[in-house]
């Protein structure tokens, strides 16, 4: 098979993979939220969303994965100077963090799973943003090809990192300042009535 075929197969599995990452924190997120819901919303919520994950899971993110390295395999044997190249090896080194990174997620969905409930929202919120870091790092590597500027590819990445944890922090309070709001507002619609 032509090398561009292979590298398109393998763009497009990193691509599919990278959306069940991201979705299924999501849904471990949504999941946890309805634990806080009255029955039968409860049950109901959860329910659904661990068909759902379970799903995305096997039947999207799992395949992907494997695709992806099986077309990435492939594009290694095809051309070993990649190995070479230092880039190359700093890329790998992020991809090896995504596989921990899929691996910690499989954990969370077994036990989700089971109704096991080990993290709170707002924890999986900012879990979730590692794949983002994870995902500017690669392609950032695969695009600029430079060892050298890797160095200060990893400062901006920890600095977007910062920001998107200010931002969740940040939303997370904005989230909390509605609640509150709109509690205040029913308790005062009571009193009138």
């Amino acid at each position: 098979m032509d090398f561009l075929y292979v590298k398109s197969l393998h763009i497009i599995f990193v691509v599919t993979w990278f959306a069940g990452l991201f979705y299924i924190v999501r849904l471990f997120i949504y999941q946890t939220e309805a634990e806080k819901k009255s029955e039968p919303a409860k049950e109901i919520l959860q329910t659904q969303y661990k068909l759902m994950s379970k799903r995305l899971w096997y039947i999207i993110t799992w395949p992907s994965a494997i695709l992806a390295s099986v077309f990435a395999f492939w594009m290694l044997y095809k051309n070993p100077y990649y190995l070479q190249e230092r880039w190359m090896l700093v890329k790998l080194a992020f991809v090896f963090a995504l596989y921990f990174y899929h691996g910690f997620c499989h954990n969370i969905f077994k036990k989700l799973q089971k109704d096991s409930i080990k993290h709170s929202a707002f924890t999986l919120r900012i879990f979730n943003e590692v794949s983002t870091i994870l995902l500017f790092a690669i392609v950032f590597l695969v695009t600029v090809k430079n060892a050298v500027s890797w160095v200060w590819g990893v400062v901006g990445i920890l600095l977007f990192g910062i920001l998107l944890m200010l931002g969740i922090k940040l939303y997370k309070s904005i989230r909390e300042k509605k609640s509150w709001e709109k509690a205040e507002k029913e308790i005062l619609e009571e009193k009138h009535k």
